[in-house]
C-alpha cells in the first residue's frame, strides 16, 4: 500500500505564534494582528515563488523586528512538536514494507531542516514538497504531480491530511482519504483497520 502523509498537524504539531512572538518589539500593541500579516505571503513562499531571504526580509519588516535573519530562521523552525502516536504508526507501516511519501505545503526554511532534526523522516522513501513543485495544496497540480512522479495508483494509496479542502481534492483524485485530528488519533487507527495492511 502507498501512503501520502501531510506533515503539519499530522506528523508534527506546530505553534507559530508562541515562537514568532519572541521576535516582536516589546511595545507591540497588537501582536496577534502583526503575526497574522505574515500569512499574507505564506502561500507564495510555500509555492516557491519567493526566496527565503526575500521572505525573511519582508517578514521582519512587517513585524517591526530588529532580529537578524538567523534569529528569524531559528524562531520559524522552533514551532514543532512530534505527534508521537502517529510516528508509532509510521514506524509500524515502514516495518511492514509500505511505501511512505511525504506530501506537504512547506518551505525552504523548514526543509531540509526538519529532516535533519527529526530522524524518523528517514522512514519516508520520497517527498512531494510544495516549494519544490511550485504548487500548493489544495490545487490539483500538486496532486497530479505526486501521482504521476511516483506512479501511484489512487486506489491503493491512502492520504492523510488535517485540512478539509486538501482532503476534498484528494478524493477528487480517487485517493482513500482521512482528515486527521490530533485530538482523536484513535479514530484514524480505526479507519486504518479497514484496510488489509
Amino acid at each position: 500500500m502507498n501512503f501520502l502523509y501531510d506533515i503539519g498537524r499530522v506528523l508534527l504539531d506546530f505553534d507559530f505564534e508562541s515562537s514568532l512572538s519572541r521576535l516582536l518589539p516589546a511595545d507591540c500593541a497588537d501582536p496577534r494582528a502583526r503575526l497574522e500579516r505574515l500569512l499574507e505571503r505564506k502561500d507564495d513562499f510555500e509555492a516557491g515563488k519567493i526566496e527565503a531571504e526575500a521572505y525573511i526580509e519582508w517578514a521582519l519588516g512587517v513585524i517591526g523586528s530588529g532580529a537578524s535573519a538567523d534569529q528569524f530562521r531559528a524562531a520559524w523552525r522552533s514551532i514543532f512538536t512530534p505527534n508521537e502516536p502517529m510516528w508509532e504508526c509510521v514506524r509500524g507501516l515502514a516495518a511492514k514494507g509500505h511505501r511512505l511519501i511525504l506530501f506537504s505545503n512547506t518551505n525552504s526554511i523548514h526543509c531540509p531542516w526538519i529532516f535533519e532534526n527529526y530522524r524518523d523522516f528517514d522512514l519516508f522513501e520520497n517527498a512531494v514538497l510544495s516549494y519544490e513543485v511550485g504548487a500548493i495544496k489544495p490545487h490539483a497540480e500538486i496532486y497530479t504531480h505526486a501521482l504521476e512522479t511516483h506512479r501511484l495508483d489512487p486506489g491503493s494509496t491512502l492520504y492523510i491530511d488535517d485540512l478539509p479542502e486538501n482532503i476534498a481534492t484528494g478524493r477528487e483524485h480517487g485517493l482513500h482519504c482521512w482528515q486527521y485530528d490530533l485530538r482523536d488519533h484513535a479514530s484514524f487507527e480505526e479507519w486504518l483497520g479497514n484496510f488489509d495492511l
